[in-house]
């Protein structure tokens, strides 16, 4: 992150400013500001309509200076240009009418772009799991920190790096996968690549929301000390001490009876003790009050305030609920000391100096115009698209090439519906759903007109069928005749993507099964029973369990919100213009009877005698079919490795078919034995590898044993000396091969400096 001053100098800064604020100058830096909320036509945070309070005049609440300004642009649709000369004139105030002078930090949402008017929308996380390429998430995040800093705003609200855990849960859709490590290399692309423009990125939810009992937003998490440390916190610790993230947000689970605000566990001792984090804790909207409101573990206002400090929560947003006049009575009274509102201004006064908000020559200036959606970025979306389409099955119809003169149907409730490209943070679904009439300001044909643009000699018709969640079928029949009389049916099914009940994905959109929502299931029956050869396209925010379109479709392809530029990317895959090359990023189920699942289960998580239910998907993390084939060659692992060492591995690749591809090579470990159950299998390592026809590599991998590590019975985390098998994989499911590695020496406990990603090479190696 690029630094206004340098170190030394941003903490003398920092204390001189500290050393002559009064209580209430230091309260003013430790909450944010919301302003022009939309209290008549929906909410965009949790319980807001009832949390939020009376609006305040700007200047009125500021008195005393400010810490943050809360979604200025995201909040309902304004002019860039002019929102930036009211975001620099606010910033100019503080400057000049408050005794300190001291500027406010200003944050955004942007996990799939920055939420704002007219900004890119680029596809949602699971679809950059799905890309496995770590490289184009960090160009994406560039280019979305370079817009935010264009217009003044200095933290973003992103990466999400919870990981999934129940496919019920609606905000898996802003979730990258169902494997820590893939979290943690593709999260920690996305902070470096934000925070290389100067943006602070903040990381969600730490820790353990994904993990809520029966995939409920905001329900209670259960889960073990060793689940959590093992598997739900190795993507924040990566993206902390390896990314160097600049600020985290906590979660508003909690986990076997604590909420996470209160609890100086994870914020204190883990964050910080141990992975030496120094940037600033902000409250998840509303959060502090909620440990009073919602978890009842504090008896009002104050209380919840001195927990949600004491705890380590330094920043409470979106607005001063609780930190301001409860907080002041807390520290007038005595009840909790003035050290530990110093604590966190601290931080947050260290973050503005470094920002440069703290200099003294400190001058805010509007953007002036600006192009929130230019072509590099347009064209960052358009790759991201592509390589995150999911070929799942084809039995030889796709690709369809330019299907000049065929008849081709295409049906389904998001065929023509721009709204189903994009996820629940989108500015489209996040805000626009409340300001009727305001078109989205972006450049996003449907998929219906990205098909009639990409298969210009075919003949088109369409029929919608039924909705996404209406149970409409009355438009099944017609939608079956428009198949039967067609070459090529065309199916586009899947989610609306919403908030708190408004979309069949999203945050507090989570679904009591997993079939596909409404009456879609009887429509895909119907089309498919008329023998017409049919394509199946999922636009969707989850995995669902349609194994029954799985075994009869012709073909069927994963999108998961696929932003602005996705319609053309599933375009081009169906055509083949593009050869598909993304991967699933989650376990795709066979029932609603498997759920929660994760492929990293013990061995008692799968099939066996003792029950009648068979978790296993229908298909698994890492599948993924191309256009062309792939064969692998020359596995070699080292057959043995100390405890503290690493595992050096290395596998040939080669495109054995007629056309360009991209194959992504996996890399799982099982340990054989050990003192806890184990998964049975782990991702370790991955390399998407771009190859010509004919062109091989030869692609090396440096294991680090710290992704060997578990928590030991004594709660320590180890790793223990063992047989190890390590293996190549197309899919956690599809083991191409397999050797077993000795782990020789004393059980490890880990330090915290050990390694913690694989370091991976690939060696162009000639055509054959």
């Amino acid at each position: 992150m690029t630094a206004g001053v340098e170190q030394g100098g941003a903490e003398r800064r920092a204390e001189a400013v500290l050393a002559g604020m009064s209580l209430d100058e230091k309260l003013a830096q430790l909450v944010g500001v919301w302003l022009n909320v939309n209290r008549d036509e929906g909410v965009v945070a949790p319980l807001q309509d009832s949390m939020q309070g009376e609006e305040v005049a700007f200047e009125a609440f500021a008195r005393d200076g400010l810490g943050q300004i809360t979604r200025h642009y995201g909040t309902r649709p304004v002019d860039p240009e002019q929102a930036s000369a009211t975001l620099a004139a606010r910033q100019r105030w503080l400057r000049d009418h408050t005794r300190l002078g001291i500027p406010a930090l200003a944050h955004e949402e942007c996990l799939t772009g920055l939420a704002a008017w007219q900004a890119t929308t680029y596809p949602v996380p699971p679809a950059w799991g799905a890309s496995f390429d770590a490289g184009l998430v960090e160009l994406m995040g560039r280019r979305i920190g370079a817009s935010m800093r264009a217009l003044g705003v200095h933290q973003g609200l992103a990466p999400v790096l919870d990981v999934i855990r129940d496919q019920r849960w609606g905000r898996v859709e802003e979730c990258i996968s169902e494997d820590p490590y893939e979290v943690a290399t593709i999260g920690a692309a996305y902070v470096r690549g934000l925070q290389s423009t100067g943006v602070i990125a903040t990381l969600k939810h730490f820790v353990g929301y994904s993990n809520s009992r029966a995939g409920r937003n905001l329900a209670p998490v259960h889960a073990g000390a060793r689940e959590v440390a093992d598997t739900l916190l190795f993507p924040f610790e990566v993206a902390v001490r390896d990314a160097r993230a600049g600020s985290v947000m906590n979660s508003y689970a909690e986990i076997d009876g604590v909420p996470i605000a209160a609890d100086p566990t994870y914020l204190t001792r883990i964050l910080r003790d141990e992975w030496g984090f120094d940037g600033t804790v902000v409250a998840d909207y509303f959060a502090v009050a909620f440990l009073h409101t919602l978890h009842a573990v504090a008896s009002d206002a104050e209380d919840a305030a001195v927990q949600a400090l004491t705890a380590g929560i330094d920043v409470e947003l979106p607005t001063g609920v609780t930190y301001l006049e409860p907080l002041k009575q807390a520290v007038t009274s005595g009840r909790i000391d003035v050290a530990l509102v110093d604590r966190a201004l601290r931080r947050v006064l260290l973050q503005k100096a470094r920002l440069g908000l703290l200099d003294d020559d400190y001058e805010p200036e509007a953007s002036g115009p600006v192009d929130l959606d230019d072509a590099e970025s347009r064209q960052i979306a358009r790759r991201l698209a592509e390589e995150s389409v999911v070929l799942l099955t084809n039995d030889g119809l796709l690709p369809l090439g330019d299907a000049a003169g065929r008849r081709v149907a295409v049906v389904g409730p998001n065929a023509d519906d721009v709204a189903a490209l994009f996820g629940c943070y989108s500015f489209v679904n996040h805000v626009l759903p409340h300001f009727a009439g305001i078109e989205p300001g972006i450049a996003a044909p449907t998929l219906l007109e990205a098909l009639r643009e990409e298969l210009p000699g075919a003949v088109i018709s369409t029929e919608r069928g039924t909705g996404v969640d209406d149970g409409d079928r009355s438009g099944i029949a017609a939608a079956a005749r428009l198949a039967a009389g067609s070459d090529v049916a065309i199916v586009v099914l899947g989610d609306r993507s919403g908030l708190f009940g408004r979309g069949t994905s999203g945050e507090g959109c989570d679904a009591e099964v997993l079939d596909l929502p409404g009456a879609q299931q009887e429509l895909a029956d119907a089309v498919i029973a008329t023998g017409t050869p049919v394509v199946v396209v999922l636009m969707t925010g989850r995995a669902y369990a349609v194994p029954e379109i799985v075994g009869r479709a012709s073909a069927v392809v994963q999108a998961y919100f696929p932003g602005e530029e996705g319609a053309g990317a599933i375009a081009r895959v169906l055509s083949g213009a593009v050869n598909p090359s993304g991967r699933l990023p989650m376990s795709m189920p066979r029932s609603n009877a498997g759920q929660p699942y994760s492929y990293l289960h013990p061995r008692l998580g799968g099939a066996g005698s003792v029950s009648n239910v068979d978790p296993a998907p229908v298909l698994s993390f890492g599948h993924g079919l191309s256009y062309t084939s792939f064969a692998y060659e020359d596995w070699s692992v080292a057959r043995t490795a100390g405890t503290a060492e690493s595992i050096r591995c290395s596998v040939v690749v080669r495109n054995t078919g007629e056309r360009a591809g991209a194959e992504v090579v996996q890399v799982y470990a099982s340990d054989r034995i050990a003192s806890v159950t184990r998964p049975v299998a782990q991702l370790v390592g991955y390399a998407r590898v771009e190859l010509a026809p004919g062109a091989g590599a030869k692609v090396d991998f440096d294991v680090p044993i710290r992704l060997l590590a578990f928590t030991g019975r004594n709660g320590r985390r180890v790793v223990e000396p063992g047989e190890v098998a390590v293996s190549v994989r197309r899919s956690v499911a599809d083991v191409v091969a397999e050797r077993t590695v000795l782990l020789t020496g004393p059980v490890h406990e880990l330090t915290g400096a050990e390694r913690r990603l694989t370091t991976v090479s690939a060696e162009p190696l000639p055509p054959r």
